[in-house]
């Protein structure tokens, strides 16, 4: 599957934090598509983990913590 440069870029940053900008960032991004990839990628990490507790996961603290931080750093980039 391919998806633009920008929702690879986000995706990188998300794993990677602030090693992102000095391991593979560049310079030439669209700075509107990479934010609204960066949402997107943090609503997927808050949505994931609820459908895993919609089940029988057996350590539900750990995945609400992983929902909570994901969440709360979707918040952070909305204006």
């Amino acid at each position: 599957m391919f998806f633009d440069v920008e929702w690879e870029h986000a995706h990188m940053q998300v794993r990677l934090g602030r090693d992102w900008a000095a391991t593979v960032g560049v310079d030439d991004l669209d700075e509107d598509r990479l934010a609204l990839c960066m949402l997107a990628q943090r609503l997927f990490l808050v949505a994931g983990p609820m459908r895993l507790l919609d089940g029988d996961f057996p350590d539900r603290a750990f995945m609400r913590g992983i929902i909570e931080h994901n969440l709360n750093q979707a918040l952070a980039l909305l204006p």
